[in-house]
């Protein structure tokens, strides 16, 4: 059975792969959006413009990917570092931790203690 906790006063992170397009991973995003919508994002790479204005409206953070050379063209040639840089968002102040992945996201780290 899982726990009942009240989300007032939580602080909630949501993770993601990346943001490039609005496409059936970014609409289950988009709910969570909705849902918590003090949430704070965490993604590998974001391009601004081509997601919704429901994602758009959060803080997002992106990684070290979205710096690395033609990164926003070819993003996808860094897999690779993909676990490393997802592995590297600090997410310990979060009392929730809610991924939506068909690649890294689920690879994020969470401290004892959050859901």
């Amino acid at each position: 059975m899982i726990p009942e906790i009240s989300m007032q006063d939580k602080r909630i992170a949501l993770v993601h792969d990346w943001l490039t397009g609005m496409r059936g991973g970014e609409r289950c995003l988009e709910a969570f959006c909705e849902l918590y919508p003090a949430a704070d994002i965490y993604t590998l790479l974001h391009l601004p413009g081509t997601v919704s204005e429901t994602i758009e409206k959060h803080r997002i953070n992106t990684s070290f990917i979205e710096r690395l050379p033609k990164s926003k063209q070819r993003y996808r040639h860094y897999l690779p570092l993909f676990p490393k840089a997802i592995a590297s968002f600090d997410l310990t102040s979060y009392d929730l931790i809610l991924s939506s992945s068909h690649c890294v996201a689920k690879g994020v780290s969470v401290r004892g203690g959050a859901y």
